[in-house]
């Protein structure tokens, strides 16, 4: 591969994998995919940058640490984790209608309803 090539390849792949990092943080408070898109950000990275791979490297363990250690738990605990993770997503669901609104699209009861039962 020439210099110029191996460059804008290089450029390329660091574009790609910021829009993705970045994407992905922008979405990490929001229910979805956020961390996902970052780690596929890393990953892209790391197809041509070698601090990415071991950053890359680093969190594969870490996952792997935790999702080992959740699998070994009692029951109860693992429970506990799932209410726990709920509980959250569910106050940033919250949180997000509470500042952008209730989308135009529910019906009006369903609305209504969101805004007594729960203030949005």
């Amino acid at each position: 591969m020439n210099p110029t090539t191996r460059l804008a390849l290089r450029v390329t792949v660091g574009l790609v994998g910021l829009v993705l990092i970045g994407g992905g943080l922008l979405l990490v408070p929001l229910p979805g995919p956020g961390w996902l898109i970052v780690i596929l950000g890393i990953a892209v990275w790391a197809s041509e940058f070698e601090p990415a791979s071991n950053l890359l490297d680093f969190v594969k363990v870490r996952v792997r640490r935790w999702e080992q250690w959740v699998r070994v738990q009692p029951r109860w605990v693992q429970a506990l984790v799932g209410l726990v993770t709920f509980v959250f997503v569910m106050a940033i669901i919250w949180s997000a209608l509470k500042v952008t609104g209730l989308p135009s699209f529910l019906p009006d009861d369903l609305t209504q309803w969101l805004q007594t039962t729960l203030g949005l």
